[in-house]
């Protein structure tokens, strides 16, 4: 019987799950909530780091990105715009191909340039991804997602560290430790590989010279 999966393994998507996701959101929906989703996922950044993103730290041309602002709601839920809370996250972040398309012509705010409420995209979130049947998670659960499939994929833990923009490493590897049983095969492999050569050379090395020439 396989084992049944964790409650942080339950708040992530695997891949087909988030490329359906996206899909559905560019089909039926094709608005500014879609390219939101889209970079995301597309690059594990927090909810208020891309609501607090202005046009002046994106670099379309080197496919990045500059991190310097998060909303923060205060008294009657007013927002103002804040520094993301650790230096770490206040870095570059790299886009791919799709996810810089994605942003081409795009704003993320309302139509008054104030920035999306973070309520909102969590609503907006759960109802898309009910539409098509999805789990119910959260809207950090994205990165969440973002996170496991850049380790599923191999990538390596200090560039999914760097990419998340983690103070340390030690952060990545508390936070996805448990995603990483592919990392110590590799690790033992190269062992077993050395030593068994070791061996192997060893005994070539100590044979008798007619079993050599044997």
């Amino acid at each position: 019987m396989a084992p049944r999966p964790t409650a942080q393994e339950r708040m992530r998507w695997n891949p087909a799950q988030a490329a359906a996701f996206l899909r559905h959101n560019h089909t039926h929906h094709g608005d500014q909530p879609a390219d939101l989703f889209e970079l995301l996922l597309g690059t594990g950044m927090r909810r208020g780091e891309a609501l607090g993103l202005h046009w002046t730290h994106v670099h379309l041309s080197e496919k990045s990105l500059l991190v310097r602002w998060n909303p923060t709601a205060v008294n009657n839920h007013r927002l103002y715009l804040g520094h993301p809370k650790t230096k770490a996250s206040r870095n570059w972040v790299s886009l791919s191909l799709r996810v810089a398309a994605a942003l081409e012509g795009l704003v993320f705010c309302q139509p008054d340039g104030c920035p999306l409420r973070p309520q909102g995209v969590l609503t907006e979130l759960r109802r898309r991804s009910e539409e098509i049947g999805l789990p119910r998670i959260g809207v950090h659960d994205l990165r969440h997602t973002a996170a496991t499939i850049m380790i599923s994929s191999r990538a390596p833990l200090t560039v999914v560290s760097k990419t998340l923009r983690h103070s340390t490493l030690s952060t990545t590897v508390n936070l996805y430790g448990h995603l990483l049983p592919h990392a110590a095969r590799d690790a033992v492999t190269p062992i077993d590989k050395a030593l068994t050569r070791s061996d192997r050379e060893h005994r070539q090395s100590t044979s008798a010279p007619e079993d050599r020439a044997a």
